[in-house]
């Protein structure tokens, strides 16, 4: 992996922002063969349809579902995907009122996916009125898979400072047998639709337990709480850990941790003071989140910041954001800042500069898997550093050549399933039944 390239002189923020707007890549070739040349379009449409070999999303649909969007048509994306998910969650509802569970849990699954995009697109918008109508009937599509899924599922309510995480706990079966069981981190903006074609289903399919939850600034504790994201993880990830172990069926020798694109960060800082899990995976690895948002400014504008001129930065940012054209990038930067509870631009990137591990990283015994995908476009280079950073990690390499590029690898999540779940497998000494 190569770094991003850097800004070229003059470009104001609002065209450079890396991480805001998907511009930045460290492969053009990666970039050219793509469904759409915006990037973030281009990027939510790749991550559906690696969700299609779990069930979590339809081909046909969701080219369907693009087909007539203009390129620069905010209002009709989002449409696009809240009416496709109304339309597949009605299907749902219908096949469950005839007893068709299967088909039912398929659908509502798809449906989940599919409105989880219309949440995320709800940032192209001139307002946010439509952000908890469309998460809550992306949550109550999640519910009517929950009611329906084959696989047994209990609902967990996990202590969090005064309050509770919201949890549930997959198993194979209900033997009460006890198994190994994998902890399953989400990333900074993702449904907990989405770790479910990222090796929840393939672990189950394995005989593993699988915990999924949603911490401070993810999804409901977001959007409904309004609680929001914490650098320190391990006081998340922490309380989790106690409830998991505290479950009769989780074999504490075989307990093991993923985490998914900013999870890459969260996960090895929790590891760093939380000493329980034997075995670890980050799908993409993160050193510093802040890199994602500085990497592409203008050495000018960055300069103030570095130089304490905060008044003088927030000015040069404001006024690049509202330049002609400059709309996508200051409504995703209003999207990426939300869960980190502060507001101002200098106020973020002081914020961000908190999510650092490299102070810790080498306090982390458990073995650690890191995952390296060719182009990734938001933190390039970080996996191989990340894992130089901790004792004894292995770095696996995704390459274009297979099929396996961009952040988190969105088409290749059957490859990436079977590399990192054969290595859980073995680093824990689990064999399939």
């Amino acid at each position: 992996m190569t770094t991003a390239h850097p800004a070229p002189a003059g470009a104001d923020p609002a065209l450079t922002l890396h991480q805001l707007d998907h511009r930045g890549t460290t492969s053009h070739e990666i970039y050219t063969a793509g469904f759409y040349e915006d990037g973030a379009r281009d990027f939510v449409v790749r991550a559906l349809l690696g969700k299609a070999t779990r069930g979590g999303a339809d081909l046909g649909e969701v080219l369907a579902a693009i087909a007539p969007i203009k390129p620069k048509d905010d209002e009709g994306w989002f449409a696009a995907w809240v009416a496709l998910g109304e339309r597949v969650a009605a299907i749902a509802a219908a096949c469950a009122q005839r007893g068709h569970r299967s088909s039912a849990a398929r659908a509502y699954l798809r449906a989940a996916n599919y409105y989880a995009a219309g949440v995320n697109a709800v940032n192209g918008l001139d307002s946010d009125e439509q952000l908890l109508p469309t998460f809550r009937a992306h949550r109550a599509a999640w519910e009517g898979f929950l009611a329906t899924t084959r696989w047994p599922v209990e609902s967990l309510e996990i202590p969090y400072e005064g309050s509770t995480l919201p949890g549930w706990i997959f198993r194979p079966d209900t033997s009460g047998v006890r198994r190994p069981t994998l902890v399953m981190t989400l990333g900074s903006d993702e449904a907990i639709t989405g770790v479910w074609g990222e090796g929840a289903e393939g672990a189950l399919e394995r005989g593993y337990d699988v915990v999924i939850y949603e911490g401070p600034g993810q999804q409901s504790m977001l959007f409904e709480r309004g609680v929001p994201f914490r650098h320190d993880w391990e006081k998340v990830l922490t309380p989790v850990t106690d409830v998991v172990l505290a479950l009769p069926d989780v074999d504490p020798e075989k307990l093991a941790v993923y985490g998914v694109s900013q999870a890459g960060y969260w996960v090895p800082r929790a590891l760093a003071f939380e000493h329980r899990y034997a075995a670890a995976i980050v799908d993409g690895g993160v050193v510093d989140v802040s890199r994602s948002w500085t990497g592409h400014l203008p050495h000018h504008v960055l300069s103030l910041y570095e130089k304490g001129e905060k008044e003088a930065f927030d000015k040069e940012m404001s006024l690049g954001m509202h330049l002609p054209g400059s709309k996508p990038a200051r409504t995703m930067w209003t999207f990426r800042s939300r869960p980190y509870g502060v507001s101002g631009y200098s106020a973020v990137i002081d914020e961000v500069r908190r999510y650092d591990v490299r102070d810790v990283a080498g306090q982390i015994t458990t073995p650690l898997y890191v995952i390296d995908a060719d182009g990734d476009q938001f933190f390039g280079g970080q996996p191989a550093e990340l894992a130089a950073l901790v004792p004894g990690a292995t770095l696996q390499r995704f390459t274009q050549a297979e099929g396996a590029s961009f952040h988190c690898q969105p088409l290749a999540r059957e490859l990436t399933e079977q590399r990192m779940l054969d290595w859980l497998d073995e680093q824990i000494g689990h064999r399939e039944a």
